[in-house]
């Protein structure tokens, strides 16, 4: 005897209730085409008929302007820079996992990170995390790992590190473990 509820089967969505369920999708947040695709492919049927909607759908809300993966890109660059302060490398990497074409890609970052100055969008980064000064080879490996993850080249990172007078063991350290992992990653 079962006490919890049986899991109704959601009945596929029409072409029009598909639109509309995509609309809802993209006023809660933008979206770029491969995430609403994935979103869709859930509430249509399997196979041919299913994708024939989803297309349909996609290329409805394209010609209506609510769906371009090109301003999509745009627009994620400049606000995951602006408020983020995010280096390129991080924004490339959530561009290519929501799906957006290579090229896209490419174009956005040359233009949004054209006149970016790394070294102080990273500061900036700092600052919005309150790191200080690292006092120690743990600290400094913790800052370090900090900045790759939001993003920012080495090159970028072992300034900062110099220009906060860290210790040369620890830089050096440093250095060889990241020509290690580059060495390991080709």
């Amino acid at each position: 005897m079962s006490f919890g509820r049986a899991k109704k089967q959601k009945q596929p969505l029409n072409e029009a209730a598909l639109y509309e369920y995509a609309i809802g999708a993209l006023g809660r947040r933008m979206r770029t085409v491969a995430e609403l695709k994935r979103l869709m492919r859930s509430r249509v049927e399997e196979g041919d008929p299913g994708e024939a909607k989803i297309d349909a759908v996609i290329t409805r809300l394209k010609e209506q302007r609510y769906l371009n993966d090109t301003n999509f890109a745009a627009d994620y660059t400049r606000l995951r820079q602006e408020n983020n302060r995010f280096g390129r490398r991080r924004v490339q990497q959530d561009l290519i996992q929501k799906g957006v074409h290579s090229n896209v890609i490419a174009r956005t970052l040359n233009a949004a990170y054209e006149n970016v100055n790394e070294e102080e969008l990273a500061r900036q980064h700092l600052v919005r995390k309150r790191v200080r000064k690292p006092a120690n080879e743990k600290e400094t490996a913790r800052v370090m790992r900090l900045l790759v993850r939001a993003g920012f080249s080495t090159g970028v990172i072992f300034k900062i590190l110099k220009s906060w007078d860290v210790n040369e063991d620890a830089l050096a350290q440093l250095e060889s473990l990241d020509g290690d992992e580059g060495a390991a990653s080709e």
